[in-house]
């Protein structure tokens, strides 16, 4: 019984398309949102498993595309325009909150503290290398020391670091 008024509803849409699509149009003052309505109407049958029949089918019908039409105004109403969209991404700004700031003051200021506690020549080894950017040769040239020693003391200098920052 089902499948015969699924076929019914569709054969009425096909036949009075035109007339509903000219209806709808009127109704919603948009010929595209009408024929966007009849279609989400042909997917709806196609997909709604239990259809009764019913008294009237061509007022059902036109009712079930103006619902169509309807929720899609809806759902469009609440999507954000591009302009929206643009005015929300500046509204973001990239610099940190005062919160960022605080706890990047905290790190900074336990950070110094470690390296204060650190021997003098590791200490500035560290800062040359990680602060300053200098290649880990040129630091070997510039404190007189192998290259070597300069890995070495860079390492212990980052393994006392990791060992003494709290986290």
């Amino acid at each position: 019984m089902a499948d015969s008024a699924r076929a019914t509803l569709r054969e009425l849409l096909v036949e009075r398309y035109g007339q509903l699509k000219t209806l709808l149009s009127r109704k919603l003052g948009s010929s595209d949102l009408a024929g966007d309505a009849l279609q989400d109407t042909w997917v709806r049958l196609e997909n709604t498993e239990n259809i009764e029949p019913v008294r009237n089918p061509g007022a059902y019908l036109y009712r079930m595309a103006y619902h169509a039409a309807i929720d899609k105004q809806r759902a469009e109403d609440r999507r954000l325009s591009v302009g929206e969209i643009e005015t929300m991404l500046d509204l973001v700004s990239p610099d940190p909150g005062p919160a960022q700031i605080a706890e990047a003051n905290s790190d900074l200021h336990e950070l110094a503290r470690v390296l204060e506690q650190m021997p003098q020549r590791r200490r500035d080894i560290l800062l040359a290398v990680r602060l300053d950017g200098l290649a880990q040769r040129e630091v070997a040239e510039r404190f007189g020391i192998s290259l070597r020693l300069v890995e070495l003391e860079l390492k212990k200098a980052q393994e006392f670091c990791a060992a003494h920052i709290e986290r």
